[in-house]
């Protein structure tokens, strides 16, 4: 069963009166960028808006929200809450958790929770809106949300280079990590049958984008790429293994597979196959308990 509540309070309804686990909630209804305030860089959106028309209702005042994962025209600011969404400029700009100032959601009794603030600075007590992100769902229903806001990067560039073997891309992301430049973007990609590339991205002032790139260029192989349609952008595992930024090679290694995608500044790798079981903790477990007694909410 899925419910679909016209409202706020529908859903409240809704949820108080489910007597059986619920297939998930279409949010759609909710699709309203409540407030924007160009001078505290905040704005507050509904969760069934979709990330593009959020990012395009913002960026009419030279805003955005600094995240940037595959195919924003489909994912909503619940989704991308609940799932805890990134994408490549993850390493220049952190994940939803680091913009998220204030949220709203009904628990699973029906309740209506409001944790955080609607400015940046504001002291609220135990975080809950950090609980709530990347819970899928099994907490409560996200209706809202209040984010913290980056101005529009003035200019942005973006290189590739290839390398014959996995060993030269290991060489290569050291030489990279101790140039002292600051990436916005650092993967590493490999399609089926073609070598391993770096893709790197700098973010910010013209000027200073412009000085990176710059000292880029000493590093010989790099190109100038247009990377905004390219496969390496594409997210292919829901479940991407997360293992320490210098450990990343090696897990590639392990793994072997014939096309990824990694955050090779994060330690993150997506790629295809069958996802890594994974059971709740006793804490996690607890948690669970005390938001969703009745077990109406998915499961962990």
């Amino acid at each position: 069963m899925i419910l679909k509540p016209d409202n706020v309070s529908g859903l409240q309804d809704l949820l108080r009166a489910a007597t059986a686990p619920i297939d998930g909630v279409d949010i759609s209804s909710l699709a309203t960028l409540k407030t924007h305030v160009p001078e505290d860089m905040t704005a507050t959106v509904e969760a069934g808006v979709t990330l593009a028309d959020f990012q395009a209702a913002i960026g009419k005042r030279d805003q955005w929200l600094p995240v940037d994962p595959p195919a924003p025209e489909r994912i909503t600011i619940g989704e991308l809450l609940s799932e805890n969404l990134s994408g490549p400029r993850r390493m220049g700009f952190g994940l939803i958790r680091d913009w998220l100032i204030g949220l709203r959601y009904v628990s699973a009794e029906g309740e209506f929770v409001f944790n955080g603030g609607n400015v940046v600075k504001n002291v609220a007590g135990f975080d809950l809106c950090k609980l709530m992100v990347g819970n899928r769902g099994a907490l409560g229903v996200i209706v809202e949300a209040t984010f913290k806001l980056a101005p529009q990067p003035e200019r942005e560039q973006f290189f590739e280079r290839s390398c014959s073997t996995i060993i030269d891309v290991a060489e290569l992301i050291e030489r990279l990590w101790n140039s002292g430049l600051q990436f916005s973007v650092l993967d590493l990609a490999q399609s089926a049958g073609s070598n391993p590339r770096i893709i790197v991205g700098f973010s910010g002032a013209a000027a200073d984008v412009e000085s990176q790139s710059g000292q880029l260029r000493e590093i010989t192989g790099f190109t100038q790429a247009d990377l905004s349609h390219d496969t390496w952008r594409t997210k292919q595992s829901n479940h991407p293994l997360s293992v320490a930024p210098g450990d990343l090679v090696d897990c590639i290694q392990n793994h072997n597979p014939e096309q990824y995608v990694a955050r090779a500044g994060n330690g993150v790798l997506y790629h295809p196959g069958a996802a890594p079981e994974r059971k709740p903790s006793a804490v996690e477990q607890r948690i669970k308990e005390l938001f969703d007694p009745r077990g109406i909410l998915r499961a962990l």
